[in-house]
């Protein structure tokens, strides 16, 4: 820490915040330097959540869109910032998760919104993400990285931070900082689901839900490694910290399972088909009608802006993407320009039988008239099908280009229609609430309902239940089915 870093931590205590970067924290009540006003935190949420939007997409569902508006107004009524405006939403994500943006911005995925298990699990998950925005997470992160030329840190519920893409050195100075506001949104948690009424035991029961997610996924790492807290970690202090706060506050505590089951009778589960899936090491668009290869072993990732994929040594990336332009050559200097690409190749082709553009470049760094000696190289081909221009780009570094340019030119030539009527009218699976017949275990109950054996597994973390565990006649329980 600087001397002058210090300087300014002095000035905060001592002048009470005299100075305009001292502030008073609503949730502890302590004096710190904040560079971010709340009126700053409003105009950053607002100018964020088109692009959370535009990246993501809202989930259509009315009902349950409202449902989370009115506990989430009702909790920030009561939180410790109750003058800002909150916002609710679901985001059309299978990922299971939730997160907050400055500015009162709340999103939960319909990925975690499946695996809620009754209206108290979501009111902690909700009162740990509007315990973001009170503890104002974001703006103290944000002058946290002033001084260590970082980029803003966005709390969110399960998914890594973007610290993670930091050097070890920075990585492991901002570690505890992102760990403490994750722990003190847990208590907020807490704090917040058990003023309106619910029993904040079920949060501690969703995290175990995440740790088998977690683990399912291999996405299992050490604590201290990490820049939130373990899952498992997490459950067993949210467990003392529920029932501290019940013995302290003699009350009846809500669950609502069955009136939450209901609530998500009919939700998309996992990818939605329409949007795009890959199978059998083809990327396929039912609405749009195309297909291309996705190379053996690669990791992708679709949302509705973009489809990405990239190798498991991180060396080589490719991105899918829709043009800008009217025409072919149009779209070729639009990306030039936007990329800031200097163009080796320009050659006009066709690829199974549409017309394209193929580019090879290198990047040029802002302020620089050429590319520098380690610049990224670009091959990008322009796309003209249906009526559209798409973009297919393969980047690497310099010195790996060589060696992934077969592999980039073989998804470009590999883009065609898609005619396939099993890959047309694919369908999404949804979920559907069903009633034990008998008494029995929660596997009796799915084979009951006819779900696979390879279901099977992921129907008791989606139940938040082991398959062996008791259930009794008249139980709801969660299925999957078209």
């Amino acid at each position: 820490m600087n001397i002058k870093y210090q300087t300014h931590i002095l000035a905060c205590f001592l002048a009470a915040g005299v100075f305009s970067g001292c502030s008073k924290n609503p949730v502890t009540g302590k004096n710190e330097i904040i560079f971010m006003s709340p009126e700053k935190e409003k105009a950053l949420g607002a100018e964020s959540h088109p692009s959370v939007v535009a990246s993501m997409g809202l989930y259509d569902d009315k009902n349950l869109t409202a449902f989370i508006n009115e506990k989430g107004k009702a909790m920030g009524k009561i939180s410790h910032r109750p003058d800002v405006t909150y916002q609710f939403f679901i985001v059309d994500s299978p990922v299971v998760n939730a997160f907050a943006v400055p500015g009162g911005y709340v999103y939960f995925t319909r990925g975690i919104m499946a695996h809620f298990n009754n209206e108290a699990e979501f009111a902690g998950v909700l009162g740990h993400e509007i315990g973001h925005i009170t503890a104002r997470h974001s703006a103290s992160q944000q002058t946290k990285q002033v001084f260590t030329q970082s980029a803003l840190l966005v709390g969110s519920v399960f998914a890594p931070s973007i610290s993670d893409l930091a050097s070890q050195g920075l990585g492991l100075v901002l570690l505890k900082y992102s760990r403490d506001h994750e722990s003190q949104s847990d208590e907020l948690g807490v704090d917040y689901s058990s003023k309106i009424g619910y029993d904040a035991h079920q949060m501690a029961d969703f995290f175990g839900t995440l740790k088998r997610i977690s683990e399912k996924a291999g996405q299992s790492i050490p604590t201290f490694q990490s820049t939130h807290p373990d899952p498992g970690n997490r459950q067993v202090k949210v467990e003392q910290l529920a029932t501290s706060y019940q013995s302290a506050h003699q009350a009846k505590y809500n669950v609502n399972r069955d009136v939450y089951l209901r609530r998500i009778e009919g939700l998309i589960y996992g990818v939605d088909p329409k949007q795009g899936f890959v199978e059998g090491g083809q990327f396929y668009h039912p609405e749009l009608k195309f297909q291309f290869p996705v190379p053996a072993d690669w990791q992708s990732e679709n949302t509705p802006a973009q489809f990405q994929m990239a190798s498991k040594d991180g060396k080589a990336m490719m991105l899918f993407t829709l043009a800008e332009g009217k025409t072919l050559d149009e779209a070729a200097q639009t990306v030039i320009k936007n990329y800031s690409l200097q163009v080796s190749e320009n050659n006009k082709t066709t690829i199974n039988g549409n017309p394209a553009i193929a580019l090879v470049a290198k990047q040029v760094a802002q302020g620089q008239t050429a590319p520098a000696a380690n610049a990224a190289q670009v091959a990008s081909w322009l796309i003209q099908y249906n009526g559209t221009i798409y973009a297919i780009h393969g980047v690497a570094a310099s010195t790996d280009f060589g060696s992934n340019f077969n592999q980039f030119k073989s998804v470009a030539q590999g883009f065609k229609a898609l005619t396939d009527p099993s890959k047309l009218n694919r369908e999404a699976d949804r979920i559907r609430i069903k009633t034990a017949q008998n008494d029995g275990t929660l596997r009796d109950a799915l084979k009951g309902a006819n779900m696979p054996d390879s279901k099977l597994d992921d129907l008791a973390i989606l139940n938040g239940m082991a398959l062996t565990d008791k259930i009794t006649k008249g139980t709801l329980f969660k299925t999957l089915n078209k």
